[in-house]
């Protein structure tokens, strides 16, 4: 026996401290720092794209390569950076939000964390191997994944790995919200960033199967001669695309609802008020998810589907912008009257209303099935998922941890560098991706590593500003490791405010016209 044996406080130190940990806390640091680390590959990865496409011609990297350089760009951020970082955000907090002691499950908790790094170095030497890595978008659609080296097998083994682990962590949120929380706290008491976890969860579980299903039918097409989407045995590769889409589209509601309940928690602080609308919200969150997996075709529309299949996915994906345009007001509505101040999260929250509802307006247009044939494959597609998932899910992220990190080191960060970093990236962001809608408009099409000529100054542009808020992630690096290191002591209600108003309504409340105007006597 060890000599710590019955110290009920020994704690393990060193490496044995994070490989072994079965606490919440330390668990979800290390998925945030496993997010963060991920996050900048993706980004370098996404530089040498803007590299390649800064002028006409190929000049950075071959043709092959820039295509490998999109496919794990894609599949790094959406699985290594945005997955991995909301995880992380609902192991600190939703013990704590719902009075739990850690989560209900802490050993799988861990496993799951601890199946990420091997899935991530998986994809990356995927890159290394004869043959290249996977070259067929973060999508996969064969033919282009039927054929490929070696690259493609470690893809596919490392999307089963990571889906393992989205499983394991959905079953561990679900158990612990539904078993742990405090007495009294109901359901509809709960913080909005634990509903939207909560509804997510049930989404994780039923969409990554559909995933996995896919792309181990690509593994058996590509070694055990079976043809479910080679045309030559009797396949049919539009198969793979709906069986994809399938879990595709419910995956982005995915990664855009954890951090809607970010910006829910955010936005009440720093407007000095309750949420408006509480309970629409939480309905509206579960609306979106449920429309989520009856919108999947409208990926699909120049496949060749019927007429009333196009008019039903149309109407369907028409319909998903009521409840999104639902909690767009509700948080334009809690800021109204409030007594805003404009700390870096509220910056962040407030960049994320304003940029993700520019998102939403493109996938209407989009929507539109005879004007998605233009936009289809082209650069507004591009700027248009960039402006929901890198304005929605990570903005939101950046506005999570400046939000949450004097409660998770203890000391506030440095308000001035937090300030030059959000304006650094929601510049840099803007200038990178707005121009891309007028080169999609203009018919440039994605995915090619040349292009005509009249596209060079708009692909310029981005390129310089893709620089500005790619380099500027640094400045985050810098923040946190300052707060974690010391600095000024956070006080136990963080958010002061200069005027002394109290943490989270002013008292007596301020009339505002939702109601029936006060009897003037």
């Amino acid at each position: 026996m060890s000599e710590h044996a019955g110290h009920a406080d020994h704690k393990p130190g060193g490496m044995s401290r994070w490989l072994f940990t079965t606490n919440h806390k330390d668990i979800g640091t290390l998925y945030l720092w496993f997010s963060f680390i991920m996050f900048l590959v993706g980004g370098a990865m996404a530089l040498v794209i803007r590299m390649e496409l800064f002028q006409p011609g190929l000049q950075v990297v071959d043709p092959h390569f820039f295509n490998q350089m999109t496919t794990v760009h894609a599949l790094i951020m959406v699985f290594g950076a945005v997955m991995p970082g909301f995880v992380g955000f609902a192991n600190w907090m939703i013990p704590m939000m719902i009075g739990a002691p850690d989560m209900a499950l802490p050993r799988m908790n861990n496993w799951s964390f601890w199946l990420l790094p091997p899935a991530a170095l998986l994809l990356v030497i995927s890159l290394f191997v004869p043959g290249g890595g996977p070259a067929a978008g973060w999508t996969l659609y064969p033919p282009l994944t039927i054929q490929g080296g070696m690259g493609m097998d470690f893809t596919i083994f490392t999307v089963h790995i990571l889906g393992i682990s989205s499983i394991l962590g959905s079953i561990n949120i679900i158990a612990t919200i539904m078993n742990m929380r405090a007495p009294g706290m109901t359901l509809m008491k709960m913080p909005l960033f634990v509903w939207t976890w909560l509804i997510t969860a049930f989404l994780l579980l039923a969409s990554i199967p559909v995933l996995a299903g896919a792309v181990t039918m690509l593994l058996t097409d590509r070694h055990f001669g079976t043809a479910f989407f080679d045309p030559a045995g009797g396949g049919d590769p539009v198969m793979f695309q709906h069986i994809f889409w399938f879990f595709g589209h419910p995956e982005v509601y995915i990664l855009i609802l954890p951090a809607f309940g970010v910006i829910s928690q955010v936005i009440p602080t720093f407007s000095r008020k309750p949420l408006f609308g509480y309970t629409s919200m939480v309905f509206a969150s579960a609306a979106i998810a449920f429309l989520s997996f009856i919108v999947w075709a409208h990926h699909m529309y120049t496949v060749g589907m019927p007429l009333s299949g196009e008019l039903f996915f149309m109407y369907a994906t028409m319909l998903i912008a009521i409840p999104t345009g639902v909690k767009i007001f509700n948080w334009l509505a809690t800021m109204w009257r409030g007594s805003l101040t404009f700390e870096t999260p509220m910056l962040y929250a407030m960049s994320v209303v304003l940029l993700f509802t520019v998102g939403g307006l493109t996938g209407l247009m989009m929507s539109i099935t005879p004007a998605d044939f233009q936009y289809h494959d082209t650069y507004y597609i591009v700027a248009h998922f960039h402006y929901t998932i890198f304005a929605g899910s990570v903005l939101s992220m950046f506005a999570g941890v400046y939000y949450w990190l004097p409660k998770w080191t203890g000391h506030m960060y440095d308000e001035t560098l937090g300030k030059w970093h959000f304006w650094l990236t929601v510049i840099g962001f803007n200038v990178t991706f707005f121009p891309q809608h007028f080169l999609g408009l203009a018919g440039m099409p994605r995915r090619i590593p040349d292009y005509a000529l009249q596209f060079s100054e708009f692909n310029q542009v981005s390129t310089v500003g893709a620089f500005v808020m790619g380099l500027s992630q640094l400045i985050l690096l810098v923040v946190v490791l300052k707060a974690i290191r010391g600095g000024k002591k956070a006080s136990a209600e963080v958010w002061e405010n200069p005027e002394g108003l109290e943490w989270s309504v002013p008292s007596p409340a301020p009339y505002h016209t939702f109601e029936t105007p006060p009897v003037v006597r």
